[in-house]
């Protein structure tokens, strides 16, 4: 792995991609946020040695590289999902090639069902630990030169950077929730009895996507932090018919507000 990971990365780097101070994973509906770029490079997915092809409406399938916040970034506009038929090293690969082009915190964003009875459509989730029912990435032989065999989870979202984003949504008037978020493999949507298990089993929100990129990342030792928008309900008396389409809209009302914290936590860095 290790060999794929310098190629791609020399690559990047000859394309202008030098020396990011922290990337970000944007999922579905929540691509808008490159636009706030500036002086950015593009580079389609398919281009990148090494790098899978996103599949799924409302993810662009680029790779992006600018300044935000006052830093350079570099951020996924569209990211890969195990029920795209990608094994583990492929979905999160482009975690790896990011902390090998030097950024040193990675933020995430995803499109998830509310479970909590207290959440409505449109919030802003800040996700303070998870359950992840999606195959483990870390799985298979260990390349220590890239990380520990067992890596530890008791913190996989970094504290410090939760309690600075709560500051920041404070002085813009944002409100916003922090819960547990719980992954599965999709791409069907829950079943209501599916919804009642995951709140019982303690998630407050749930999605298809993110917890093997966080493992990922702190199997690589990079500080984490992950923002979920709450797309539909999954609350008995609330659930309504869900489509990919209606994520989408329901994501893009929350997309600025969710640019405004992340924009707030680099300026930060």
């Amino acid at each position: 792995m290790l060999e794929k990971l310098l190629e791609t990365v020399e690559f990047l780097r000859k394309q202008g991609f030098n020396n990011p101070e922290a990337g970000i994973v944007l999922g579905t509906g929540l691509g808008g946020l490159v636009t706030k770029i500036e002086n950015r490079k593009e580079i389609n997915y398919k281009d990148i040695p090494n790098f899978p092809i996103s599949t799924v409406a409302g993810h662009a399938g680029k790779l992006i590289y600018g300044e935000l916040g006052g830093k350079k970034i570099v951020a996924m506009q569209g990211r890969f999902h195990y029920y795209e038929g990608y094994g583990a090293e492929q979905v999160t690969f482009p975690i790896r090639v990011m902390k090998h082009l030097g950024i040193k915190v990675i933020f995430l964003s995803n499109a998830a069902g509310g479970v909590n009875q207290t959440f409505g459509i449109g919030d802003i989730m800040f996700i303070t630990d998870h359950i992840s029912l999606l195959p483990n990435p870390l799985i298979g032989p260990n390349d220590d030169r890239i990380g520990p065999r067992f890596p530890d989870m008791s913190a996989a979202y970094d504290h410090s950077l939760i309690a600075k984003a709560e500051v920041i949504s404070s002085k813009l008037g944002i409100p916003y929730r922090k819960g547990i978020y719980l992954s599965t493999s999709g791409p069907t949507f829950e079943t209501p009895s599916e919804y009642r298990y995951f709140r019982t089993i303690g998630a407050d929100a749930v999605g298809m996507s993110t917890t093997p990129e966080v493992i990922t990342a702190r199997h690589m030792s990079l500080p984490v932090f992950a923002v979920s928008i709450i797309t539909d309900l999954g609350v008995d008396g609330k659930i309504e018919y869900t489509t990919h389409e209606t994520v989408q809209k329901a994501a893009e009302h929350s997309e600025t507000l969710m640019t405004k914290i992340i924009a707030g936590l680099l300026a930060e860095l």
